[in-house]
């Protein structure tokens, strides 16, 4: 039965989460530089994460997922669309936003990176027992449904890498 937490342990477990997330960047790196199209900047991936979960997005709202201001945002546009990950078009709802859209080619290169990024945590998972690994289960789902209640776009996402999956 689970056990009832008090501030100070959340503090605990949010310098855990901190820390354990520092290990699936450093895993996370090391499957990216395999990848055959060569590695992503850590805000190029996650702009085009964001993107995979939010097609058609205008650079306001992409500047808000991403937590970025709006230059920074387009300049990464820029850079990603010369990389021919992405493509720009104008609204179809308002003539002076732009739409970004993942392009054929940055759908081809996310999907790669999480196949490869998978494959490096998977090494790791392998070496928990199977009860341990249906508690991470269980606790991953929870902090995904609390991420969702922060305006997170943890469904359209999870719906991304279910695709990529099957």
């Amino acid at each position: 039965m689970p056990r009832t937490l008090h501030s100070a342990d959340h503090e605990q477990v949010a310098h855990a989460a901190c820390a354990v997330s520092e290990l699936l960047q450093l895993l996370w790196g090391r499957g990216q530089e395999a990848a055959p199209s060569g590695p992503l900047s850590p805000s190029q991936l996650r702009a085009l994460t964001a993107l995979a979960g939010q097609e058609g997005v205008n650079l306001r709202a992409l500047g808000e997922v991403l937590g970025t201001r709006p230059s920074s945002v387009s300049r990464l546009c820029d850079r990603l669309e010369a990389a021919g990950f992405v493509e720009r078009y104008p609204s179809t709802t308002s003539r002076r936003e732009i739409e970004v859209h993942l392009s054929r080619r940055g759908r081809a290169v996310l999907a790669e990176s999480r196949a490869f990024r998978a494959r490096e945590v998977e090494t790791v998972l392998q070496q928990m027992t199977p009860a341990n690994l249906a508690a991470l289960a269980e606790g991953l789902e929870a902090f995904k449904t609390a991420a969702a209640h922060l305006g997170l776009p943890v469904e359209s996402i999870s719906q991304e890498r279910s695709a990529d999956i099957a």
